[in-house]
């Protein structure tokens, strides 16, 4: 029955179909035409055209033992009869006298892989000229077509379940995902929280080093979180969450970014170019956020050698903050810079989960502003943030 149903279903949906059946009745004369799905068993309309009150609406069934189509499944030959009466073939077959009809033509219709359809057919209590017309041709041109789109159609429909399926999927987890950073964040900050008091209340030089990589594994994890928090917000639909405000303090706050990447990685060199940013109109923590995302992007995947240069200022009413390293993307990584999970295809061990990027754009985004990349070998690869203060 759910077979059944699919066929009459993409029948309907193929919009050249009524158009054929009307042709065939125009050019013939034959007052009932109608595409059939014709299987081992049954006779289902899926489409027809009945100006004779023939009573056989889509998705009418007949007893297939009565029809010349259940014939036409096992020959695969078209059958034309002009005048069933007087036909030395069809003149005592049951069918012309069950469904009192002079004038027939049914031919076959295939799926392109060979396999056997059903028919367009088309019949009338009178007889009508229609072997010596060029209706035959013209219907078996029809079946071609028809067979053409009922592939085209289930293409379609299977390519849009599974893509009804993947999205139903993405929900599902970006769901989980959210629920699960949400209950993470409580047993980090208590794991943080007592570190960070042990190292306070409690020094002891014999523990301290284990305290501090607890604390520093912590606060990894915590950051994880947040990301994996931001990445649910923005693709589940609400976005990242801005405080939009004059942003006082603005450029003590980069400027911590940077004196904290800097003390986490000691041996990487980071020049810092901060200038009065008063004016800016954001949220301060967000901005924060896309800095450290930048310089941690430029720390892990930029030359070791050479310097991560931060440079922010506000110039003509455009405050712009800019990240440059030593390194270059390759073309092929550029277009999925800031796609989810998007990480250089590299040998080494890598950390994180590759969303610190997606999570700048989205920043970007939520604040209006443009975000620009540029790379070559020669002067590296260079991120710039810009956002109108005027």
């Amino acid at each position: 029955m759910e077979q059944k149903a699919a066929d009459i279903a993409t029948i309907g949906r193929i919009s050249a179909v009524p158009a054929m059946l009307q042709v065939i009745s125009d050019m013939t004369g034959l007052r009932f035409a109608a595409v059939a799905r014709v299987t081992d068993d049954t006779w289902t309309a899926c489409a027809v055209r009945d100006e004779l009150e023939f009573g056989l609406a889509v998705g009418g069934e007949l007893d297939l033992t009565t029809t010349i189509c259940h014939e036409i499944r096992g020959s695969h030959v078209s059958v034309v009869i002009d005048k069933a009466s007087e036909d030395p073939l069809y003149h005592d077959h049951h069918t012309p006298r069950i469904y009192q009809f002079e004038s027939y033509i049914s031919v076959p219709v295939f799926r392109t892989d060979g396999r056997f359809f059903g028919t367009i057919c088309a019949l009338d209590p009178n007889p009508a000229n229609l072997r010596n017309s060029t209706i035959q041709s013209t219907m078996e041109s029809f079946a071609r077509v028809l067979s053409l789109q009922i592939e085209a159609e289930e293409t379609l429909q299977h390519t849009e379940a599974q893509l009804h399926e993947e999205r139903g999927t993405a929900e599902l987890r970006e769901q989980f995902i959210a629920v699960l950073g949400h209950d993470l964040r409580n047993p980090l900050f208590a794991i943080n929280f007592s570190a960070e008091r042990l190292l306070r209340k409690h020094s002891s030089a014999a523990t301290d080093p284990l305290v501090r990589h607890i604390l520093t594994s912590g606060r990894r994890a915590a950051q994880l979180v947040e990301d994996v928090l931001d990445f649910a917000r923005g693709r589940m639909g609400s976005g990242i969450a801005l405080h939009l405000s004059a942003c006082e303090g603005l450029q003590s706050a980069l400027q911590h970014v940077v004196s904290e990447l800097q003390s986490v990685h000691p041996t990487r060199v980071i020049r810092a170019d901060i200038g009065d940013l008063r004016g800016v109109r954001g949220d301060r923590e967000r901005l924060a956020q896309l800095l450290s995302n930048l310089v941690a992007n430029a720390i892990h995947h930029g030359r070791h050698e050479g310097p991560v240069e931060v440079t922010a200022k506000i110039e003509h009413g455009l405050f712009t903050l800019t990240v440059k390293n030593a390194g270059q993307i390759s073309q092929q990584a550029l277009p999925l810079l800031f796609e989810p999970y998007a990480r250089p295809v590299t040998d080494a061990p890598q950390t994180g989960l590759g969303l610190g990027l997606y999570i700048v754009k989205q920043i970007a985004d939520a604040h209006g502003g443009d975000l620009e990349v540029s790379t070559c070998e020669h002067s590296g690869t260079r991120f710039t943030f810009m956002l109108e203060t005027r």
